[in-house]
């Protein structure tokens, strides 16, 4: 009788153990470092934008996106931008309006306007570290449909 309430109260203790050992995504994982827009999904359309079509398109090192201090920067499409941005607990994120240069471009990719992105930035609420090490972007488009803006590791800086 024992030796049975003794492994039970080691499972217990085990099993805590793996629960309170759960990982959660921390923001200084993110910051200081340039991330490179992968993908756009949305609830309504599906895939949206994927970075493939970029090179297809002959669009170099685009819809960038790099967190320093409370400002955010990185490059549209043409233009850099900046913005100030806040991180709350539950992984609440809130960027505020985007200021950019004002280049005019000579083409934009087909699938993402540069002001649809801004747009995304300005309407994200929430961000998610995975574990293969992707950052995403909560968000809505302009017509208030979910998207999610799934980022990776740069190549330049």
């Amino acid at each position: 009788m024992k030796n049975n309430v003794l492994i039970t109260v080691l499972f217990v203790l085990l099993a805590l153990t793996f629960v309170s050992c759960k990982s959660t995504p921390k923001f200084s994982d993110v910051t200081g470092k340039e991330w490179l827009l992968v993908e756009i999904k949305s609830d309504t359309q599906g895939l949206t934008f994927d970075r493939k079509n970029l090179k297809n398109e002959g669009f170099g090192e685009i819809f960038t996106l790099n967190f320093d201090g409370e400002r955010i920067s990185g490059v549209g499409a043409p233009n850099r931008y900046t913005a100030p941005f806040k991180v709350e607990k539950n992984q609440v994120i809130s960027i505020k309006l985007v200021a950019s240069t004002l280049m005019a471009p000579i083409r934009e990719p087909e699938r993402l306007k540069e002001q649809d992105y801004f747009t995304y930035l300005q309407n994200a609420y929430k961000w998610n570290f995975t574990k293969e090490g992707k950052f995403e972007l909560y968000s809505k488009n302009k017509d208030k449909a979910e998207a999610v803006l799934i980022f990776s590791l740069g190549t330049s800086k």
